[in-house]
């Protein structure tokens, strides 16, 4: 199962798309608690259930930097066996969105299964990512942006109604040696209803706007021939703010769902100092 970034909501964060100072702005420290369920699977994928939980904490600003730190975990059954794994992942992103920084450890059953520690930079024609864990190694690959930019990338397009549009991303994902191609599907700005069954948790941020985004990920590193699927999708509600719920999440064969249980907002940056 490939455990998916969100900012995400993320999803949400640079040559590929720079965006003005102003949108930064908007984006608020938060920490967001989502409940995680099998939404449905197919024959092939083998799987019975899902349940686990995903922890996202989002800090900092366009003066310090940005700093993320996220946890998805989760119990997959099949009929066979039953089996936990345990994503830790924490990252720091430049304001200017030049450098990134990103540590990834990963369990399954309470084993340690995978440790991924590097750099990532931008250069003008390409993002060099020197790796120190698993083992030293440096691999350049194409300009493109990391994830806070991404997500600014994503508000600026849908303040300014724009409804699709395709560019990249690396989040250093997987074994953090490939730059993801992403498309991505906005909405019509909406306000929660108050039927919302998420109402009453995201009380903080219940008057600001928020558009229904879809996004797919390609992975185009390799040399198929023929149409690309995506490796897989994200729905989500995108607040102004930068939070997202209202969570689904497609990998093919198998579809999980993300809702939103709990929602703390920290204080606002303050403005950069001259």
């Amino acid at each position: 199962m490939r455990v998916t970034r969100l900012a995400l909501p993320a999803i949400l964060l640079a040559t590929a798309g720079t965006v003005a100072p102003a949108s930064a702005a908007g984006l608020i420290p938060h920490r967001a608690v989502y409940d995680l369920a099998l939404d449905n699977a197919s024959d092939r994928s083998g799987i019975t259930g899902i349940s686990g939980r995903m922890v996202y904490e989002f800090n900092g600003s366009a003066c310090d930097g940005y700093t993320v730190t996220f946890r998805f975990v989760t119990q997959i059954d099949t009929a066979e066996a039953s089996r936990v794994t345990d994503q830790q992942t924490t990252t720091f992103e430049d304001g200017e969105g030049h450098n990134f920084n990103f540590v990834t450890r990963s369990f399954i059953d309470q084993s340690l299964d995978k440790e991924l520690k590097g750099k990532a930079t931008l250069t003008p024609d390409a993002t060099v990512v020197s790796l120190q864990k698993p083992e030293v190694q440096e691999v350049e690959l194409g300009a493109t942006q990391f994830p806070t930019q991404h997500l600014l990338e994503m508000l600026k397009k849908a303040e300014d109604g724009e409804t699709f549009y395709e560019t990249s991303l690396y989040d250093a994902s997987e074994d953090a040696d490939k730059v993801m191609t992403t498309t991505v599907i906005i909405g019509k700005e909406a306000q929660p209803k108050t039927n919302d069954p998420e109402l009453s948790v995201i009380e903080p941020i219940a008057k600001d706007g928020f558009w229904p985004v879809d996004v797919a990920y390609f992975d185009m590193s390799g040399d198929e021939e023929g149409e690309e699927l995506p490796t897989y999708r994200i729905s989500f509600k995108l607040h102004e703010s930068g939070v997202t719920r209202d969570l689904t999440m497609d990998y093919g064969d198998f579809t999980m769902t993300g809702r939103l249980v709990d929602l703390s907002m920290f204080d606002a940056p303050e403005a950069c100092a001259e």
